[in-house]
């Protein structure tokens, strides 16, 4: 009898912890949000909302608790989602939100250290990012260079080559079947081959492209792997020692091995190689840096192991992101087919089919421009973003943040509020065009972020995706792989970034 009176009795004090601690703050006037549930706090109540549009879960948090900064715990981290498009953009500009959490996912990548540039901070993070961008645009990475834009035409045309004429190796047959070809895979090679340009002022033959498509598969597999049950990991590092597989972890890390490896080739050679009487590219000049800083003996963020992060870095958007947003405005394109007249009636025009488009035909081109950037408003491919760390208290919509709380922005809130964009359910290109012009001010999403965590390849991606889509719809007319009009769009995977399941169109040659 007692035994059970003192059974009913931690049972009840149990639970009254477990409230307790559900409905806990970090500090007075923290954000209101979701009850934090044992181990993994308020995750599995976001991903119950809506599994595979974490923008849109937050977006139903954010009306459910009547705010628009949404807090609560993930794991024992206290964390905000800002679901406010003025707010977004403080942040984004605020030099106290600029700061990267210490997780799992980047410390994998980094060979268990913190490197690249994406999960670093603070001094390091400076150095490392600003002097990548400074030279990596002597060799044509976020500013117009005619070699790097005849580097990226050629892949284009082996690209249409590929179709036209048909398969020469056999990993070519399991992208391009006769008159099918598998999106997003088929856009893989320009981009990446551009960015090795870059990089080491090569790129890889049409005989070696099955590399390219093999690291951005596992580039997609690490994608892939951080979300379901896999965002745990970050909450829970140990679940990679019991369940490796379910927890995503397995996912996570043959898909980096797989991008990190190639890139650690690249650098081998290139230190292999160097030689100090003249730089190459800018994997030389990187080298001869960190060279110069470790001989005078100076406490340096430079290293071999950096280097790779650094390419690491650049190339898993290039091999994930930028495909994946052609192949969500190829899917637009069979869901409402007047966009593809519209489309080959200003190529026609502007270019004709004697050429391939060029970057200077993107000016005279608004249509195809404007529809790239209404894809990537429409779409937003991170939907939080990659999270921010408050790296100092600070206060947020009038809200108290504490330190070291992890900060994500919902870029649905921004791209579908009806105060910006009026009619934001509608994909409408013709939103960013008057007289006949791109007017780029009506464009206010921010798709590669904002503020000094701005996406470092944002000028890359945008001239790449002109040059690859322009001279694909050029070449093409497209249409389903079963003769039938689409009629809904295709299922998606959430992980760090949004997906499209990989999908077949069927193309025809415009001759």
């Amino acid at each position: 009898m007692i035994g059970g009176v003192i059974t009913v009795l931690l049972i009840i004090l149990l639970l009254v912890r477990l409230y307790k601690d559900a409905y806990k703050k970090p500090v007075e006037n923290f954000p209101p949000g979701p009850p934090s549930l044992p181990i993994w706090g308020a995750y599995f109540i976001i991903i119950l909302k809506e599994l595979n549009n974490l923008g849109g879960a937050m977006r139903k948090l954010a009306d459910e608790y009547k705010t628009k900064v949404v807090g609560m715990y993930l794991g024992a981290f206290p964390s905000v989602v800002v679901d406010d498009p003025t707010l977004i953009k403080e942040v984004l500009n605020r030099e106290e939100f600029d700061g990267r959490m210490d997780i799992i996912v980047g410390r994998l990548r980094g060979f268990w250290k913190r490197l690249g540039i994406f999960f670093t901070d603070d001094y390091f993070w400076h150095v490392q990012r600003r002097f990548s961008l400074r030279y990596m645009r002597d060799y044509g990475f976020g500013r117009r260079c005619g070699t790097l834009e005849s580097v990226v035409d050629q892949e284009i045309k082996e690209m249409i080559d590929m179709v036209t004429s048909g398969p020469k190796y056999p990993i070519e047959k399991e992208i391009v079947k006769g008159d099918l070809i598998l999106l997003p895979e088929f856009f893989v090679v320009p981009f990446l081959n551009g960015l090795l340009h870059v990089f080491g002022r090569m790129t890889l033959p049409r005989s070696e492209y099955h590399t390219l498509w093999h690291l951005a598969r596992r580039a997609t597999v690490f994608q892939s792997s951080s979300n379901d049950f896999g965002g745990a990991l970050s909450l829970t590092p140990w679940l990679k020692e019991i369940i490796p597989k379910w927890s995503g972890f397995a996912g996570l890390k043959s898909g980096n091995e797989g991008i990190r490896d190639l890139m650690t080739k690249l650098v081998e050679e290139a230190l292999a190689t160097y030689e100090e009487s003249h730089d190459r590219h800018f994997l030389d000049v990187y080298i001869r840096k960190m060279k110069d800083e470790i001989k005078s003996n100076k406490r340096t963020t430079f290293s071999v192991d950096q280097l790779v992060l650094i390419c690491v870095d650049y190339a898993f958007p290039t091999a994930t992101a930028v495909e994946h947003t052609l192949a969500f405005l190829v899917e637009r394109v069979l869901l409402q087919p007047e966009i593809q007249d519209k489309l080959h009636e200003e190529i026609d025009r502007v270019v004709g089919r004697g050429r391939a488009p060029t970057l200077d035909d993107r000016h005279k081109m608004p249509y195809t421009e404007a529809c790239i950037r209404e894809m990537m408003r429409y779409e937003p491919l991170v939907p939080l973003g990659v999270p921010h760390r408050a790296t100092t208290n600070t206060k947020l919509g009038g809200y108290n943040i504490p330190e070291n709380t992890l900060v994500s922005v919902n870029y649905t809130s921004l791209h579908f509020d009806k105060g910006i964009w009026t009619d934001p359910e509608n994909f409408r290109p013709e939103r960013y065009i008057e007289n006949g012009k791109l007017k780029v001010s009506n464009d206010k999403s921010l798709p590669f972020g904002a503020g000094r965590r701005l996406c470092a390849g944002e000028t890359y991606a945008r001239q790449t995706m002109f040059q690859v889509f322009a001279a694909f719809m050029q070449a093409f007319h497209i249409s389903t792989a079963d003769g039938h009009p689409l009629k809904k769009p295709l299922p998606r995977r959430q992980g760090i970034i949004m997906m499209i399941q990989n999908f077949w169109i069927r193309v025809k040659p415009r001759t």
